[in-house]
């Protein structure tokens, strides 16, 4: 590309990097960011906030809200994301990287909290019950808890934490050693006390936090299965036998997903890696019932032995039918079928003996699965209120409602509802792009104004190519984007390979549509133009006229006017033979003009004049044209300028002020002889340089500004901020008639008067080099260059930016990514970024064609299915940041949810309410793993229970009070009974978390001790009938296990108790030596000189 610096007088090199004060606002960062990353792998989503979360394998978080709301979270670290929560309705987000690193998102700032790495591989993770507690499994098998402190901003490790032989010595089972746990789910109705544990070898344990005890314990030895289920298909559902090979198979089975499928937490389906799936019976209330009472049913997709892992199970119940919903699947079929989402109608509710109603439908992906969600829709009261997401690679999101599920029955082709896209890039795919300034007074704004005002209700929600809603609401605009004296500032515009051009208005960082223009062209006789819907190449926009040019790959030009009502008037079409008068118009305020088409060459590259009396078209032919916009006419076309194979790649105007020096000058007075003079300068693919004077198209030089083969770079999409409003004299000493006759010579020769205008400097960019040359040069055919800089790398787009009107460097952009920034006139790099630090882009072809900005140093561009507006210096802040973001938090739902929730809960013993508050509270339970379904206890209860019980370490007791009603006989208890037993610490076999904070160890401590001595100085002494009224067993056995349990733990403690004598008769035996040695030195001293000293 040729981008263009004009001085008066060239100018010394600028001074050392160090000294440059254009550096220290240098802060790249995110402005705009819209579409879902190609690199999308993990969904997660908020149903109070109505947010959604998308991980990538990058560590970028793409959060999805409603009205436009987009917003783009970046982790220090490119690594992919495992697991990605939200603390539900507090304005947080959690991730785990593959590097083991835990992560706290604050939405409301839009920055990263607080991390901590854990120092092993997690392998299980949940946020309990949408509170700011966690659940952690590693490989080694380890259960530890973690906390956000909201108000210290930091993650801490809380005391509790099991390693696995605990956990098997409370369940009276054996764990293999580096049995890694796969799975955590906190258990419905438990406030997360209770938690499922499930270990990579098939092991299931409902483990209790407040009793410290496995209270059901199941693995794939436990089965009690003669027969299986095979679901081949809908019509295809048989029950087969079990035919088991080996004990080895029946007892090693690797867990590969599960999910509960109950409210109450009885029911539990297990996916595993061999394809089966198996309904797991977990009431507790049934663990003593006959051997031969059915606990599992087995699934199957196929017969065949060679089945693809179960990879996802999600539960989603019908609220009509207690016990029946759908399973969704993913997995479990022949290895090699068609990849599809498989969705098992199933009615529990005469227990898991009596499965009935079995029914398979198949959804087919569009793409390869990634993940799928379960969306609670807000408000709705109808049996089935959830939706589907379904996200597919690359980074493509699909929702199906209940209609669409609905329609499986029927067959398997159903149309979803697609993710909203506020800016277009693929569908239809995006060709060229243009990011422009609006001037604040004239007409151009009052109408752009009234239109926006006039399509604002239809902005509201963007429309969707699917037929269903939008599901996703969340966020809310900022105060500012609503402020009517603003205006518009700045409007984005895009054309389509379809031939369409869309504008946005783009103000502030949530941009809204405002036109969509179809320039298809039809002939009088309804015969539509050839080359009419070519994809658009090249478009420029004057804000002067409010005028906009588009030019498309067959040549043709399209000349547009923002008129505010529009108006039916015949528009003339011109082409290479005739000029007819044609009726066309395009609606939305924009009337077309013109529509000319002399060239079937496709459009490099066109510009509005200064005046926007006239439009420059470069050509791929190597040819250009000059329009006139009044007349809608051709005013000159020139002959091939350099060579038919070397197209026009970009091009920029100057004017000229014609001075006559045979006129004396006077004090304070210019005489000048003619009217202004644009110039166009014009860049050939083989790095030739054109000067094209646009009043009469004569060519007034052509230079060759690279003699090397070199490409010039093209980035008609930057040419905006290539212009000037500048105006250089050109001096005359030749008579009136010698410059006319000057005039008439072939336009390979310069023109005499421009020898002698006021000399200024061009910048050309080349792929390998920058140069520097005074245009004086360049007229003269005798290019010799000020400054030469080889590039290292390859060049794709460059462009001026501006520091208070003035130009004061470049940006130069490589094929590798790297943003760089030279300084001028000496182009020295004075700062350096890239894409990939920025964005996590890479640059992809054709990408400098949709980059553009209007010389503030804000950028915008677009790579793949995404778009986005990058701002280089902390001190332009034209987006108004952070005042002008939307807000993702909603602090008034958080409120108003909350105490929805504890109406709901207060009101637990009457009837349900119903209504619009009704439907408030059933929107507010989530699916995912139905930890917040039925909780029977608010947050602010909640919490400060959990920080209780999670304060201290496993198997501590707070006056443990081993009250048991032995067998003494006829001897009565009759005196109180005092019995504390202490905490037993277990050495851990996997590397330690962090440390808490000291402040923090202390509280807890403070707290485990209050605990223990229940707010007294001494321990509480129970009488006899409340030790039998709390510990009395029913059975002889439960005495005898009482009474070992027991003994075996004052052993315990009489062993610590001497550990600790041992300990402390050494310091005692260590105090008395130095007291000793201590005694025997001082009398030393005693008899010493004070020069002995």
């Amino acid at each position: 590309m040729f981008a263009k610096l004009f001085h008066k007088t060239p100018q010394q090199p600028s001074q050392q990097e160090d000294d440059d004060p254009r550096l220290k606002d240098f802060e790249p960062r995110v402005v705009v960011h819209y579409g879902i990353p190609t690199t999308a792998s993990i969904l997660a989503f908020d149903p109070l906030q109505q947010l959604l979360a998308i991980g990538t394998l990058d560590g970028r978080i793409k959060v999805i809200g409603g009205d436009n709301i987009e917003c783009l979270l970046i982790s220090p670290k490119p690594v992919p994301l495992k697991n990605l929560e939200f603390i539900q309705n507090q304005g947080f987000l959690v991730s785990v990287s593959n590097e083991n690193e835990v992560q706290v998102w604050d939405l409301e700032r839009r920055q990263l909290a607080a991390n901590l790495q854990w120092g092993s591989n997690i392998s299980a993770f949940s946020v309990i019950c949408s509170t700011n507690y966690m659940y952690v499994g590693d490989e080694y098998g380890y259960l530890s808890v973690l906390k956000y402190d909201i108000e210290e901003g930091n993650i801490q490790p809380m005391s509790y934490q099991i390693p696995p032989d605990l956990i098997a010595d409370g369940g009276g089972v054996q764990i293999p050693e580096h049995q890694s746990v796969v799975g955590l789910l906190a258990q419905p109705c438990s406030t997360g006390k209770r938690v499922l544990i499930a270990y990579q070898n098939g092991l299931i344990i409902l483990w209790d936090v407040s009793e410290d005890k496995a209270l059901l314990i199941r693995g794939y030895k436990d089965l009690q299965l003669k027969d299986e289920i095979v679901i081949r298909s809908n019509n295809d559902i048989k029950r087969e036998s079990i035919n088991y090979k080996s004990d080895e198979e029946q007892i090693e089975k690797e867990i590969s997903a599960l999910c509960w499928v109950s409210p109450d937490g009885s029911i539990l389906a297990v996916g595993y890696v061999d394809g089966d799936i198996i309904l797991w019976n977990l009431s507790t209330n049934n663990q003593k019932t006959n051997k031969n009472t059915k606990n599992a049913v087995k699934l199957k997709f196929s017969s065949s032995d060679k089945r693809l892992p179960v990879i996802v199970l999600h539960w989603c119940p019908n609220s009509q039918r207690n016990g029946s919903g759908q399973l969704f699947v993913y997995g479990g079929d022949d290895i090699g079928s068609e990849e599809v989402l498989t969705i098992l109608n199933l009615d529990l509710s005469s227990g898991i003996e009596a499965l009935k109603f079995i029914k398979r439908f198949d959804l087919t992906l569009d793409g390869s699965y990634a993940d799928i969600e379960l969306v609670p829709n807000v408000g709705a009261t109808e049996s089935n209120c959830t939706s589907l997401f379904v996200l597919t690679n690359p980074g493509q999101l699909h929702v199906y409602d209940d209609e669409c599920l609905t329609g499986l029955t029927s067959g398997p082709s159903v149309k979803p509802v697609q993710c909203p896209v506020t800016i277009p890039t693929v569908e239809p795919n995006m060709t060229i792009s243009k990011l422009c300034s609006v001037p604040k007074d004239g007409d151009f704004q009052r109408v752009l104004n009234e239109t926006v005002l006039a399509v604002k209700s239809e902005l509201a929600s963007p429309k969707t190519p699917g037929s269903g809603k939008w599901p996703v609401t969340g966020g809310f605009q900022s105060q500012l984007s609503s402020d009517e004296n603003i205006g518009v500032e700045r409007i984005y515009i895009a054309g389509y390979q379809d031939g369409s051009v869309r504008i946005w208005n783009a103000t502030f960082p949530v941009f809204s549509l405002i036109f969509t223009l179809e320039l298809q062209v039809e002939d009088t006789e309804g015969t539509e133009v050839p080359g009419a819907s070519e994809p658009i190449s090249a478009l420029d926009f004057n804000s002067k006229t409010s005028s906009l040019a588009v030019g498309n790959n067959c040549g043709l030009v399209n000349l547009l006017k923002l008129v505010g009502e529009t108006k039916e008037t015949n528009v003339p079409l011109v082409t290479e033979t005739e000029r007819q008068e044609i009726d066309l118009h395009h609606g939305n305020g924009w009337q077309s003009t013109a529509v000319i088409s002399v060239l079937n060459s496709p459009i490099r590259t066109l510009q509005y004049t200064f005046s926007g009396a006239k439009i420059i078209v470069g050509h791929e032919c190597g040819k250009a044209a000059v329009l006139d916009v009044q007349s809608s006419s051709v005013l000159f076309l020139t002959d091939c300028l350099v060579d038919p194979s070397s197209p026009i790649v970009s091009l920029a105007m100057k004017t000229y002020l014609q001075t006559d020096t045979n006129v004396p000058e006077q004090s304070g007075n210019t005489s000048t002889s003619g009217p202004e003079t644009e110039v166009a300068f014009l860049l050939t693919k083989d790095s030739h340089i054109i000067f094209l004077d646009s009043n009469n198209g004569n060519k007034i030089c052509c230079s060759s500004v690279n003699p090397k083969e070199s490409t010039a770079i093209s980035n008609p999409a930057n040419t905006s901020q290539e212009t000037t409003n500048e105006k250089e004299s050109l001096k005359s000493t030749e008579p009136e008639s010698e410059s006319t006759e000057a005039e008439e010579k072939t336009s390979s020769q310069p023109i005499e008067p421009w020898k002698n205008f006021v000399d200024s400097l061009i910048l050309i960019c080349c792929e390998d080099s920058l140069l520097l040359y005074s245009t004086k040069s360049l007229l003269q055919e005798k290019p010799n260059f000020i400054c030469k800089i080889d590039l290292e790398k390859q060049c794709r787009w460059t462009t001026i930016f501006k520091k208070n009107e003035v130009e004061s460097g470049v940006v130069l952009v490589y094929s590798t990514g790297i943003v760089e920034i030279r300084s001028l006139p000496d182009l020295k790099v004075v700062a350096e970024t890239s894409l990939m630090s920025i964005l996590r882009w890479n640059f992809k072809t054709k990408m400098e064609n949709t980059m553009s900005s209007f010389g503030n140093g804000h950028i915008a561009m677009v790579y793949g299915c995404e778009s986005s507006v990058l701002s280089l210096f902390s001190s332009e802040n034209d987006f108004r940041i952070p005042e002008g973001l939307p807000r993702l938090h909603d602090k008034v739902v958080a409120e108003a949810k909350e105490a929805a929730y504890k109406f709901a809960l207060s009101q637990r013993k009457q009837n349900a309410p119903t209504g619009l508050l009704g439907g408030i509270i059933k929107g507010i339970k989530r699916d995912k793993g139905n930890e917040t379904e039925n909780i029977e206890e608010t947050r602010d209860v909640l919490v400060p229970k959990l920080e209780t019980l999670f304060s201290r370490t496993p198997f501590s007791v707070s006056d443990l009070d081993l009250d048991l009603d032995l067998d003494l006989g006829d001897h009565e208890l009759d005196m109180p009974t005092k019995l504390v037993v202490e905490r037993i610490e277990a050495e851990p076999k996997s590397p330690s978390p962090p440390s808490p904070a000291p402040a923090k160890t202390e509280k807890n401590k403070q707290v485990e001790r209050d605990r223990l001595l229940e707010g007294g100085s001494e321990p509480k002494a129970r009488t006899t009938d409340e030790i039998k009224a709390k510990y009395r067993k029913t059975d002889i056995a439960g005495a005898a296990a009482a009474a070992q349990e027991a003994k075996d733990k004052l052993l315990e403690r009489q062993m610590k108790l001497e550990k600790l004598k041992e300990n402390a008769e050494e310091l005692e035996s260590g105090s008395e030596n130095f007291a000793s040695m201590a005694e025997q030195l001082a009398k030393q001293m005693e008899n010493r000189k004070w020069w002995q000293l």
